[in-house]
């Protein structure tokens, strides 16, 4: 109950078949090295980073079940808990609820399995400057090479063609004031970026049996 409480993660085995599933939340902002206001609401990377390890570590965890909100945040340290997740050996089912924007997007398509709320938004854009003045070549090409990793692992581990992605981070008429695009519930499915439209029960469902299957 103290881990529901601090980091918003438990440990569900209610089930008739006493499998021990983990329960981790992507919630607020993805917290990097930079620490966020105590008012935000935030995922701090040094906290996942290491309880996903520890669940790699735990053989009596058979599945985990990441619930999904947040408005993106730290590039790197989004991406890193995306990459671990995606190694994860046990079965991983990812749902968005509100949101999963910007770097959200990569820790969406990171299970092995996805869902989407009907109302749930994904909100996807190249990767942001915070307003400072790009001054020379290099610093253009730092950025690209960040948004090429976050392009290649996007597509990597969805349906969604390299291109289209892009097209849809670079349309100008979603966002008023912003490059992007924003896609709702059935609109992420059909671009290939989500695989099903679904709530909890669904998600926990698929999750049961992708464990099931893999015995």
């Amino acid at each position: 109950m103290e881990k529901m409480k601090e980091h918003g993660q438990a440990v569900l085995e209610q089930n008739p078949e006493h499998n021990k599933y983990f329960l981790m939340t992507i919630i607020g902002e993805i917290e990097g090295h930079d620490v966020l206001g105590g008012s935000s609401k935030a995922t701090k990377y040094e906290h996942i980073i290491p309880q996903l390890a520890l669940i790699e570590d735990d053989k009596e965890i058979e599945g985990v079940l990441v619930l999904i909100h947040t408005m993106g945040g730290d590039v790197e340290a989004g991406l890193a808990i995306a990459e671990m997740i995606s190694s994860l050996s046990k079965p991983t089912v990812t749902l968005v609820l509100g949101g999963s924007h910007s770097i959200g997007v990569p820790i969406a398509v990171s299970g092995d399995y996805s869902f989407i709320v009907p109302t749930g938004t994904m909100v996807i854009h190249p990767v942001r400057t915070n307003g400072m003045v790009i001054g020379v070549s290099q610093t253009f090409e730092y950025f690209k090479q960040i948004q090429d990793r976050i392009l290649s692992f996007i597509c990597s581990h969805c349906k969604i063609q390299k291109e289209r992605l892009e097209e849809l981070m670079l349309e100008t008429e979603f966002l008023t004031k912003d490059v992007g695009s924003v896609l709702v519930g059935e609109e992420a499915v059909k671009e290939g970026i989500i695989n099903e439209v679904g709530g909890i029960r669904e998600a926990y469902q698929k999750l049961k049996d992708l464990v099931n299957e893999k015995g």
